[in-house]
């Protein structure tokens, strides 16, 4: 309809066509909570209601913090309703992060979950001059509190019935003030290069990439999802709020991160939109049951898995499934690919989605091979997160599939991605000189990423621009690529790798540490911590053997020749990750400048002093001797 221009009127559309359809659900205390969409809508409006008796105006900026909870995106809705801008904030933020966003957007309300999020907050206000309100969900713990500034949101939300009688039609007016152009959402950045910046993203923006994903996805009001991603996500933003709100799918918020697993299962979700970490972690999970299964599941699992992927391989490049490769994956779907689909929740999901980074090509195919519609999309917090999408009968590892309809790509002269189309942001928050080096007077957004277009029409992503390089010999040089093989195997939980104008590869890796301990109890190897556990012997040589493995599929010039085992996991507490879990390369290579001069010098031991960070902004300091190790059987480095 042509008057559906902001997502709360997609919220009053919804409450009166689709009433008594389920909205969003909640697991409490293993027992799902369901609200439909007329309640959905009374519950805004009554917490928009309250926001206004409190003195919340159009233009006014709310935050949240917590994990995934209706009331919270009640909350970003109610902002919405009233003319003013959410802006979620990751939850597991340090102090110094949480200050930063919170005064860059001028925050005047924060919407919290629970005790843990409001002491961070309570640490913080005096560095807060804009912050007039905090607003809490969950009670245990802070029903006694007596602050002015400090409120439950059923106070909130019984001040808003109390204005809403006093004060009839106030809330559809303000809604029918709202514009198209009007900032939607303010979503930070990952801040790979420093700190995150501000997208404003407008109402326009958030329709528009709604209709588009939700009709190439073949999104439906039957659908369902888990709404388990940070909601400083953009991912999170698009599916969870701007999509439910375009089509009228049901979203479910889980128990709390611990039972995400369990709750998926559970629920067996039509659709599901996840991370490459998220897939990782599964695949991982998967390898450790099946290392510890009876030898006959074992070899049962590692039979049908092969054949499986020897399928897919085979179907990806266009060519026929012999007849006695066909029967073994017909097998394989009874006595494997069935039962692991439904240990992880996949089994009703039409198709899954993977994105925010590449997956590496191994991962990617296992899921495909065992029937799971994974496909890549491909988008920025600054494109409202969706460019290219991959379509179900084109889905392989190397691409990020083909351009939205009302989405333009071209490549730049030096392999940069440009983007133009109705889905590029409004600006940077506060940054003009920002806006202006990333969106050309053309409209064309500058994405940072080097990739191409294939053949097929395909956008291929290769590596950010300014990372992708060239070894000393010519040989191209991206890291992404030799990162992602390393983490497919579930011993390493992260990897950095560095080879640009060097004669060989080298990489630094944090092993994982669950993975790696089950690994070592079976063997009786005791260790006291992550750093213990990292430097035995009998670990490193595990590794290398995992990089053997891996270096058997590359070119002799492009194999990985020397690695370190960290002596703690990469953070981002520490800087040396976002909060989406992409490397910020510029500051891990000058914190470890010692490990690379080692890598390239041919020593053996590097002392590694590392600074960790506490949630509250505290920091310790670890000092260790760390052996560098090189890889049997590559051509010996110079």
């Amino acid at each position: 309809m042509a008057d559906l221009t902001t997502l709360p009127r997609l919220l009053q559309r919804n409450a009166r066509d689709l009433g008594d359809r389920p909205a969003i659900r909640e697991k409490d205390r293993g027992i799902w909570q369901s609200w439909t969409w007329r309640e959905y809508q009374e519950q805004v409006r009554d917490f928009a209601l309250g926001l206004v008796a409190l003195g919340f105006a159009r233009g006014d900026r709310l935050s949240v913090i917590g994990d995934n909870r209706p009331r919270l995106y009640w909350a970003q809705v109610a902002a919405q309703c009233l003319g003013g801008v959410p802006v979620p904030v990751y939850q597991d933020s340090i102090a110094k992060e949480l200050a930063y966003v919170w005064n860059h957007a001028e925050v005047s309300v924060i919407v919290a979950e629970d005790q843990e999020q409001v002491d961070k907050i309570v640490a913080l206000k005096a560095e807060l001059p804009a912050l007039r309100l905090v607003i809490y969900d969950d009670p245990r713990g802070l029903s006694g509190s007596k602050q002015e500034w400090l409120k439950s949101y059923q106070d909130v939300q019984e001040l808003g019935r109390k204005f809403g009688a006093e004060h009839p039609g106030y809330f559809e007016t303000e809604i029918d003030k709202g514009k198209p152009e009007d900032v939607a959402i303010i979503s930070y950045t990952s801040g790979t290069t420093g700190n995150p910046k501000g997208a404003m993203l407008t109402h326009a923006n958030a329709i528009g990439v709604a209709e588009i994903f939700c009709r190439e996805a073949r999104v439906v009001p039957d659908d369902t999802s888990l709404a388990y991603l940070p909601m400083a996500w953009a991912g999170d933003s698009v599916y969870t709020l701007f999509a439910s709100l375009m089509v009228g799918f049901c979203a479910n918020c889980p128990e709390s991160p611990e039972t995400v697993q369990r709750d998926l299962r559970e629920l067996g979700p039509s659709t599901i939109l996840a991370p490459p970490r998220i897939w990782e972690n599964m695949l991982t999970g998967l390898q450790v049951r099946a290392a510890d299964a009876t030898p006959l599941k074992r070899r049962t699992f590692e039979y049908f898995r092969s054949a499986a992927e020897r399928a897919e391989i085979l179907r990806s490049e266009g060519k026929a499934v012999p007849a006695g490769l066909r029967l073994a994956t017909a097998l394989g779907e009874f006595f494997v690919y069935g039962p692991v689909r439904d240990q992880l929740g996949l089994r009703q999901a039409k198709w899954a989605l993977t994105g925010g980074a590449p997956l590496g090509p191994d991962t990617f195919r296992f899921f495909r091979s065992i029937g799971v519609n994974l496909k890549q999309v491909y988008g920025s917090t600054e494109t409202s997160g969706l460019v290219s999408l991959q379509p179900d009968a084109e889905a392989n590892p190397t691409s990020a599939g083909r351009p939205v309809p009302g989405v333009e790509i071209k490549i730049a002269e030096r392999g940069e991605v440009l983007v133009r189309g109705r889905a590029i942001f409004k600006g940077y928050l506060k940054n003009e000189e920002a806006t202006r080096e990333v969106i050309d007077p053309d409209g064309w957004f500058h994405t940072g990423d080097a990739g191409f277009i294939d053949p097929r029409g395909h956008l291929v992503i290769i590596d950010r621009s300014k990372d992708v390089g060239a070894l000393a010999d010519g040989t191209p040089f991206a890291p992404q690529f030799f990162e992602n093989k390393l983490k497919y195997s579930p011993f390493i939980r992260e990897a950095v790798a560095f080879g640009h104008e060097r004669h060989f590869v080298a990489a630094m890796i944090a092993i994982d540490l669950n993975t790696v301990g089950n690994w070592a109890e079976r063997r009786g190897l005791t260790y006291t911590s992550y750093m213990d556990l990292s430097q035995k012997t009998e670990v490193r040589e595990l590794i290398a053997e995992e990089i053997r493995k891996g270096n058997q599929t590359l070119p002799d010039s492009t194999k990985i020749r020397r690695f370190l085992l960290l002596n703690k996991d990469l953070e981002a507490d520490d800087a040396e990750m976002t909060r989406t879990r992409k490397v910020r390369r510029r500051f891990v290579a000058e914190k470890y400048a010692t490990v690379i001069d080692t890598f390239y010098s041919g020593g053996n031991e590097v002392d590694l002093t590392t600074a960790i960070t506490y949630e509250d902004g505290r920091q310790a300091v670890i000092q260790s001797k760390v052996r560098i190790e090189d890889v049997e059987g590559t051509p010996a480095h110079v």
